[in-house]
């Protein structure tokens, strides 16, 4: 009995006649080579549009991952919100209130041009101005008869004076600055004039200087409170001059000796370059001989504060941020795990090494992002309660709670790269997966 190759035999039907499929692939790499895995080409918009529809797909394990970053951003946000609006004020307010910079240099010397020349060349200066007798600083501002103040303190200015920053300056001895209490008793306003008055009595007989000056600027009160009057040196000059019995012709009296030509100082209005050379300039002073008052131990209690702080920040920012990469790296592995199949499909339909991860990263920078929307709200609604609760206790403009976009954009990218850094642990894991693995279950 011959046998036709061509007809089928008896027994067996002609649709089972087909090869077997794992015969026809004994060698898969002879029609699946590494040109032809590789021609599935790097596609962006396709990962991006596998990793989206795999989380909608999977959308209990993706919300409990978001929920499980929004559980760490939110607070973060939040701490570093009140860091930044507490501890951040306190420095501020210490840094722009140039009280603190000042050193006052306490009695009366007989400070030379060059001394003063020197110490306001001193890299720890910031500025200097020469200053004369304490007894000798005050004058009665008067406006009418109603409106004076008696015994102002008057004080030398110049440019660079951080006391005056943002008024403008007396530009010549016939004006002034006041500050905001010696304005409001003498209900003035920049541009409008006065009467100063210097008094003094020469051989028993008691005279009374005065010249009409205008106001140029006014000092807000948060920078001195005390009332008083801002003049050029050579203004303050004139006035010990006149107390001391010399002829001076811009208070309108004759008598009086002729002024000499001053070369000396009893003191220095000085304030420090910074808060840190504040205790090296009076350090220096103190080693001239020379006695100081500065506010020395406020900027010592203010720093103390932002260091606690600080450190007690640094510490809980830390272990939640390490909580929050560990539960990172236990979720993505465990996903993996999880997907082992999937991951072997992708390698099977020929996405190399290099897909694999890409998708795995899209996937934790889209989970991150939505993680960090999420608390980025919530650190909204936190740091309004706050504000709005706590900043009613607070004096002035202090806010409680306040991050700048500079901020939320450096915690956004810091957000992003540990994501990233944890999705490189998980798709160095993924690429082990071999294509075979997709095969096991068929």
């Amino acid at each position: 009995m011959s046998l036709n190759p061509n007809k089928p035999q008896r027994g067996h039907d002609a649709t089972n006649a087909r090869p077997d499929p794992i015969k026809r692939d004994d060698h898969p790499r002879s029609h699946f080579s590494h040109d032809q895995v590789s021609a599935v080409p790097l596609r962006f918009g396709l990962l991006m549009s596998l990793a989206i529809r795999d989380l909608l797909h999977d959308r209990q394990v993706a919300l409990c991952i978001i929920f499980s970053l929004v559980a760490v951003i939110a607070p973060l946000l939040l701490l570093f919100g009140l860091k930044t609006g507490i501890v951040g004020q306190l420095r501020t307010e210490l840094l722009n209130d140039p009280a603190n910079l000042e050193v006052r240099m306490i009695g009366n010397g007989n400070y030379p041009l060059p001394w003063l020349a020197e110490l306001a060349q001193r890299p720890e200066v910031g500025f200097a101005v020469p200053l004369t007798r304490a007894l000798n600083t005050q004058g009665d501002l008067v406006r009418d008869s109603r409106l004076f103040v008696a015994n102002a303190e008057v004080l030398p200015t110049a440019i660079g004076d951080p006391l005056l920053a943002g008024v403008p300056l007396p530009p010549d001895a016939a004006h002034l600055v006041l500050s905001a209490s010696a304005a409001a008793r003498l209900q003035i306003k920049v541009g409008q004039q006065l009467q100063f008055f210097v008094a003094r009595k020469l051989d028993g007989v008691s005279e009374r200087g005065h010249m009409i000056m205008t106001v140029s600027g006014i000092l807000s009160a948060a920078r001195f409170a005390r009332p008083a009057a801002f003049v050029t040196l050579p203004q303050l000059v004139a006035m010990e001059d006149f107390r001391d019995g010399f002829h001076v012709p811009q208070f309108g009296v004759d008598t009086g000796s002729p002024a000499p030509i001053r070369d000396k100082f009893a003191k220095a209005r000085v304030y420090a370059r910074n808060i840190d050379a504040v205790a090296p300039l009076a350090l220096w002073l103190n080693q001239q001989h020379i006695e100081t008052v500065t506010r020395q131990a406020e900027i010592e209690s203010v720093r103390a504060i932002t260091y606690v702080l600080g450190v007690i920040f640094a510490v809980i920012a830390w272990v939640s941020l390490l909580g929050c990469i560990a539960s990172l790296i236990g979720a993505f592995l465990a996903n993996i795990d999880r997907k082992r199949k999937d991951m072997a499909v992708l390698r099977l339909l020929g996405f190399r090494s290099r897909a694999v991860s890409l998708y795995i990263m899209l996937q934790a920078l889209l989970l991150t992002g939505v993680a960090f929307l999420c608390g980025l709200m919530l650190y909204l609604a936190g740091s309004t309660l706050f504000n709005h609760i706590l900043g009613r206790h607070l004096p002035g403009n202090t806010f409680v709670c306040r991050l700048q976009p500079a901020h939320l954009m450096l915690a956004l990218a810091s957000t992003l790269t540990i994501a990233v850094v944890v999705a490189g642990i998980g798709a160095a894991r993924a690429i082990q997966i071999q294509p075979a693995e997709s095969l096991r279950d068929i």
